[in-house]
This record gives C-alpha cells, sequence and structure tokens, in this order.
C-alpha cells in the first residue's frame, strides 16, 4: 500500500500541548470527566453558552499565539510535500487559531478541515472531506493524532490510525491504533514499512 495523504491533529500532535482541558472545563464549569467540551457547550443554555465559547476561544487564541512545534514537525511536512503526499490538518479547534498557528510557524498544508466546516472528530466528516478534496483513498491515508478522537474519526473513516504518545493518558488509547509513534519522524518508517 502506498500512503497518498497524511492528516494530522493540530494540539498536542503538530504542536507541543499547551490547552489545559482541566481548566478549561473549571472556568466553563463542567464536570472534570465531561468527554467532549464542544458537545458540553452546545448543550448549555444559551446565555452560559455564550460565555463558555468566549472562554475556550481565549484560551485557544493564547495556546495559538504561544504555540511551539513538534520536533521534527517541519521537517516532516517538506518530505511529505518531496513525495507528493498531501497533507492536512483535522482539528477540533477554530480556524482562526489554526491559521494562526499555520502563518507563525511559516507551515503551508493541501487543506484543512476545523469546527465550522462540519463535524467535528470522532466523526468521519473531516477526514473523508480532505479525502475528497485530495482525491485520495481513506484506506491509504493515515490520521495522526494524540487523543482518542482522532483514532476513532480514522477507524469510522476506514483510514489509518496513528497514535502520536503526547498526551498524558495515551496509554488508554493505544488499542484504538493501528501505530503508536513517540517521535512525529517514525511516520517515515510507517510510509517506508507500508510501501515496501
Amino acid at each position: 500500500m502506498s500512503v497518498q495523504s497524511v492528516l494530522f491533529d493540530l494540539d498536542g500532535t503538530l504542536t507541543v500541548p499547551l490547552l489545559d482541558f482541566d481548566l478549561i472545563r473549571r472556568q466553563i464549569g463542567l464536570p472534570p470527566d465531561c468527554p467532549s467540551i464542544l458537545a458540553a457547550i452546545e448543550n448549555l443554555p444559551e446565555n452560559r453558552r455564550r460565555q463558555a465559547w468566549e472562554i475556550l476561544c481565549r484560551h485557544e487564541e493564547y495556546a495559538a499565539l504561544h504555540s511551539t512545534l513538534q520536533p521534527s514537525a517541519k521537517s516532516l511536512l517538506d518530505y511529505l510535500r518531496q513525495k507528493n503526499i498531501k497533507t492536512g490538518i483535522l482539528t477540533r479547534n477554530s480556524r482562526q487559531c489554526t491559521q494562526t498557528v499555520l502563518t507563525k510557524h511559516r507551515i503551508t498544508v493541501d487543506g484543512m478541515i476545523t469546527r465550522e466546516d462540519g463535524p467535528p472528530k470522532p466523526d468521519p466528516f473531516g477526514v473523508l472531506a480532505l479525502c475528497r478534496l485530495f482525491q485520495t483513498l481513506p484506506s491509504k491515508t493515515l490520521v495522526v493524532g494524540d487523543f482518542l478522537h482522532d483514532l476513532q474519526a480514522a477507524e469510522n473513516a476506514g483510514a489509518v490510525a496513528v497514535l502520536f504518545k503526547s498526551h498524558p493518558r495515551a496509554d488508554e488509547f493505544v488499542p484504538w491504533a493501528d501505530f503508536v509513534i513517540h517521535s512525529l519522524d517514525e511516520i517515515r518508517l510507517i510510509i517506508d514499512n507500508l510501501s515496501g
């Protein structure tokens, strides 16, 4: 199998984790074990929902402005471009914050899907939309992320799930992964092995 496209989560995957989701939940008034902040916000009464979005966006904007790339993120993207493998970002973050990160670090990708574009991960929407845009097959697409939602989105779309172990709970997510990596550089090995 030759890999045709690689889709990356943003926070904690291409960038070093900076968002404190426990603090965000506390400030919004959500329980600590709330699995999806986005879904929980949508279920709040209108006056609380507006305030919750403001809290979340404030945290996201700070994280985008102060973001740092994971080691080898840029060189990996260059490598994928040289191999004519399409690259995309698939994030539950906003388009504005995603663009802030791309501009700050001078990163270019072939496409991005953010929460404004459709149902967020773990829904397969984003994976399938990027594959349509790139004219690539989900079965020949790697979805790289640090959280369960990334792996579930890959599985739901029929793509290859790659767990990047940067999350404190990463060991819990291993059963959902087709591949587990500790460095983004290891994606080169996955591509070589799948192509061999």
